[in-house]
């Protein structure tokens, strides 16, 4: 069977991390929700999403296929009734299609001459930007089933000091020395050829990617998920990096999440909670307002390739577009749009022949091309995004 990720109704209300990448490349939990799929599945899959997107993540169909919302995470129910789906059946939840079967020859899908399956049961479901870190929890304890099962870990070194060693996963070639992990409170997985440095305190849920590294005394709560080639330092909390992203000095990151070839500044500090204790407003991009969270608890959502400079200051739920460079003494507005240039005092346009500069040192330093199809998606993303800002 040939399976189709798609994007579904909540890819705007996952903005900014959609504007470069489908709704099944967001990460939570320890994989991205395409790996989840494709482990669930024993199938690899490709992607349905927006056409300016579909150069670097094509659709390829076949003969008989399956399409599956992929804000829904995969369980080992939802993935049983997805596999045995026939011609002319979908799935559903309330309102919502959740999967549904497809051949070559369809020129339309009608669902009101489909079997509808009512699939009752509880499943994540990414349906905000917020929910990225608010669900992280439960789905790294997940991601930690479905990748340690039947497997043997890695030894915990003898200078660690551990609690709950049982919960504890290393990957081949992990280094970690003089360092305290406590997995009482959740699992901690530490992946392939990553690090932890002297000094580490890591409390679980608690995720550490491929090539991912913790520096020198750094403090993390759960649940955290450190995505791969990211690097941390300071006081890190409840937040997600996708992958390729730093955040390596002192400082506090808490209820974030940054997307990929983000950097934060040395001692730069997000605001997590109001000074009144209310509720957090976030801005929405379906909306065009600041939208209720219902969360007491929500920091900053940062989009790809965006940096700020040393001692930036961002107050409580502030979203921080695609390309944005922000630096400056004071509190930057909490709405950022993607590629500008400035701060508390004003911002300018930053011009995509710099912004595209920038991307190919910061990646080519990681061994990673900026590719052509790159280009044009931020180029796209810098042309849609021009309403938001000032030119």
């Amino acid at each position: 069977m040939n399976y189709i990720l798609f994007d579904g109704t909540v890819r705007n209300a996952l903005l900014p991390f959609t504007f470069t990448r489908p709704v099944a490349d967001i990460r939570v939990g320890i994989l991205t929700i395409r790996e989840k799929w494709e482990k669930y599945l024993g199938s690899t899959t490709t992607t349905l999403t927006e056409e300016y997107l579909s150069e670097k993540f094509p659709m390829v169909e076949m003969e008989n296929n399956v399409l599956i919302n992929a804000s829904f995470l995969p369980n080992d129910i939802l993935v049983e009734i997805v596999k045995n789906l026939e011609k002319n059946q979908a799935i559903f939840q309330g309102e919502e299609v959740i999967a549904f079967y497809t051949n070559d020859t369809q020129e339309e899908v009608d669902f009101d001459t489909y079997e509808i399956i009512e699939f009752n049961e509880e499943c994540l479901k990414l349906e905000h930007t917020w929910d990225i870190f608010a669900k992280n929890d439960a789905a790294l304890r997940e991601d930690f089933e479905l990748i340690t099962e039947d497997r043997k870990s890695q030894p915990i070194p003898k200078s660690v000091n551990v609690i709950s060693p049982e919960n504890i996963f290393i990957e081949e070639g992990a280094k970690l020395e003089f360092v305290t992990l406590n997995a009482s409170t959740g699992p901690i997985y530490i992946g392939k050829n990553a690090e932890i440095m002297e000094g580490s305190v890591i409390r679980g849920p608690f995720a550490l990617c491929e090539e991912a590294q913790v520096k020198l005394a750094t403090k993390v709560y759960g649940a955290t998920t450190i995505g791969p080639h990211c690097r941390i330092g300071g006081e890190v909390n409840n937040s997600v990096l996708f992958g390729y992203s730093n955040k390596g000095h002192d400082g506090f990151l808490g209820n974030s999440v940054l997307g990929e070839w983000c950097n934060m500044g040395a001692d730069s500090n997000n605001s997590n909670l109001k000074n009144n204790y209310e509720e957090v407003r976030l801005w929405s991009y379906e909306t065009e307002g600041f939208a209720r969270t219902g969360l007491q608890f929500c920091g900053l959502m940062m989009g790809d390739h965006s940096k700020c400079g040393i001692n930036t200051m961002f107050n409580t739920g502030t979203v921080v577009g695609v390309s944005a460079n922000i630096f400056g003494a004071g509190f930057p507005r909490n709405f950022v749009p993607s590629f500008s240039w400035g701060g508390a005092s004003g911002f300018t346009t930053y011009l995509t022949s710099k912004a595209f500069q920038t991307a190919k040192i910061a990646m080519a330093r990681r061994q990673v091309e900026f590719t052509e199809e790159d280009a044009k998606i931020l180029e796209h993303v810098f042309e849609i995004t021009k309403k938001y800002r000032k030119e």
